[in-house]
C-alpha cells in the first residue's frame, strides 16, 4: 500500500479548531489574491486568475478529501508534489480550508513547511503587482 504515514485512526475530521481566528487568518491572507485578480480584471484583464482561485481551490478540496479517504481505507495516495502543484496553481485556499475541515496533512512539518511556502509565494505576487508595479518579477 502507498503512503503508510501512520494515519491516526480517531481523527474523524472533528470540529475546527478556534474557527473564528482561522476564519480571520483565512480572510486576510485571501485577501491579497482576491483583491488583485478582481482589479486585474476590472481594468480589462482576463478573469482567469480570479476564475482559477475558485476552480483549482474546489479542486484541491476534493483531492484532500480523496486522499484522507484513501488514508483512512489504507489505499494508494495522492502524491504529495501533486498536491502542492494544485496549491501553486491557485488551489492554497481550499487545501487550507481541507487541511482544516479533514485534519490532513497538518502535522507533517516538511509538507506544511512546502504549504506555506507556497502561499507566501502568492502573496508576494500579489503584493508585487499591486503595490511594487510588478518590479520584482521583472528581475527573473
Amino acid at each position: 500500500m502507498g503512503g503508510g504515514q501512520g494515519v491516526n485512526a480517531h481523527s474523524n475530521g472533528g470540529a475546527i479548531q478556534h474557527p473564528r481566528l482561522k476564519g480571520l487568518i483565512f480572510l486576510a491572507l485571501c485577501a491579497l489574491p482576491l483583491f488583485g485578480a478582481s482589479l486585474l480584471w476590472l481594468r480589462g484583464g482576463s478573469p482567469l486568475a480570479l476564475a482559477a482561485y475558485g476552480v483549482v481551490s474546489v479542486v484541491a478540496f476534493l483531492l484532500y478529501w480523496a486522499d484522507k479517504r484513501k488514508a483512512r481505507a489504507e489505499q494508494w495516495r495522492t502524491p504529495e508534489n501533486v498536491l502542492h502543484a494544485v496549491e501553486l496553481a491557485g488551489g492554497w485556499p481550499g487545501a487550507l480550508l481541507a487541511q482544516q475541515v479533514f485534519r490532513h496533512k497538518t502535522r507533517k512539518v516538511s509538507f506544511q513547511v512546502v504549504f506555506w511556502i507556497i502561499v507566501l509565494a502568492h502573496q508576494v505576487f500579489w503584493i508585487d503587482q499591486l503595490f511594487l508595479g510588478a518590479g520584482f518579477f521583472r528581475l527573473f
